[in-house]
């Protein structure tokens, strides 16, 4: 049997107090403030929902110990942590640092990131929520300050022995391309400041990167007084700048999610087909476990993922196994949204509605005999 990497995002924001985290939860545990403070927006609403495991602080090594045993248990054996950089500093990082880093059994489950350089609004307060206007932190950095992140992530992360490779490389994936060139310049200037990246790992002892980007719907990126203007689409794109692989961040990026869930999965998978035929470089499959982000709102927001049981999502589990089966020249991985996203609800982590339907779910299409992980 193939082993296969399962790798789910990690939402770092279910900690106790973290520095800048109060402006957004003034509760002092998080995003679990507005989890445990959802209510119903309409009849059938399946909200609210509750973990199983109580509002736990993941930036306590012993709350990490037991959710990577039930990770590594389940088949999930690489977590993907969202990290973040505003206002030239780290932010949300007490998660992995505190959490996972320091977590005794953190061999067991492997770790890398995606840099999540998204420009931060009103989104994660759910007092001003309805305001997606107004802009907090503008995530774009300039050639000094992407150095100084190289170099961070370098020395704290990419050597530690429990980061995940592809390849032999530290994995990285970037969120955002389009902020991150806005920030560096332009495209040639992003290529450059990557093959930069990518020597300065090498100075510090390691056999290079492995760069991913988080791929949207596919689109035209024009920079106007940059690159002499010049529009490239997303798969030129990856190219220009010499990205390793793609995947996907979450299916709302590229699909209808207001829908039946086997409807939605008859547009992914032809979308891994096109991006089959278009890309050059390795693409690894994708599940979403759902959508509804009304527990971030007071008022009702449309798009809903309907009928994503435990039982329809191993499908979509199924169908990512089939693709990686076809793939055999690139490496088994799967890519999972998410382990905790709540407030998105599309989560692995048990709760009261399901239980542990969907890590059971993981490990009947990736650990059917208790093997391969």
């Amino acid at each position: 049997m193939a082993n296969y990497d399962v790798a789910a995002y990690v939402w770092p924001s279910y900690t106790g107090d973290e520095p800048r985290t109060r402006m957004f939860w003034p509760e002092g545990i998080g995003e679990w403030q507005s989890v445990k403070n959802a209510v119903k927006k309409f009849p059938d609403h399946n909200w609210p929902r509750k973990p199983l495991w109580g509002y736990v602080n993941e930036a306590d090594p012993y709350v990490m110990e037991m959710q990577i045993k039930a990770a590594s248990d389940h088949g999930v054996n690489v977590f993907i942590y969202d990290w973040y950089w505003y206002d030239r500093r780290p932010f949300l990082e007490q998660c992995l640092n505190n959490g996972y880093l320091k977590a005794s059994n953190n061999d067991k489950v492997k770790f890398y990131l995606m840099w999540a350089n998204h420009n931060v609004n009103q989104l994660w307060d759910i007092r001003h929520s309805h305001d997606m206007d107004t802009l907090i932190w503008d995530a774009a950095v300039d050639r000094k300050e992407f150095e100084t992140i190289a170099e961070r992530l370098i020395e704290l992360y990419f050597k530690h022995p429990s980061y995940f490779t592809i390849g032999g490389k530290p994995a990285f994936m970037i969120y955002d391309v389009a902020n991150l060139m806005r920030g560096l310049g332009g495209g040639e200037a992003t290529a450059d400041a990557f093959a930069w990246f990518r020597s300065r790992a090498v100075q510090a002892g390691l056999p290079g990167l492995h760069l991913q980007l988080t791929l949207w719907s596919e689109r035209s990126f024009d920079f106007s007084g940059v690159d002499g203007g010049k529009q490239t689409t997303t798969s030129e794109l990856v190219d220009l700048l010499g990205f390793d692989s793609v995947t996907h961040y979450q299916y709302i990026h590229f699909a209808d999610i207001d829908r039946d869930y086997n409807d939605i999965m008859v547009d992914v998978l032809q979308e891994w087909q096109r991006i089959d035929r278009t890309y050059k470089v390795p693409y690894f499959p994708h599940v979403s476990i759902g959508w509804d982000n009304n527990p971030r709102f007071q008022q009702f927001r449309p798009g809903i993922v309907k009928n994503n049981t435990p039982a329809n999502v191993r499908k979509a589990f199924e169908h990512a196994k089939t693709y990686v089966d076809a793939h055999p020249e690139q490496p088994p991985l799967v890519v999972v949204n998410s382990w905790n996203e709540w407030t998105e609800t599309s989560y692995l982590q048990p709760d009261d509605l399901y239980g542990y339907g969907y890590l059971e779910a993981v490990k009947a299409v990736f650990r059917p005999n208790g093997s391969g992980a």
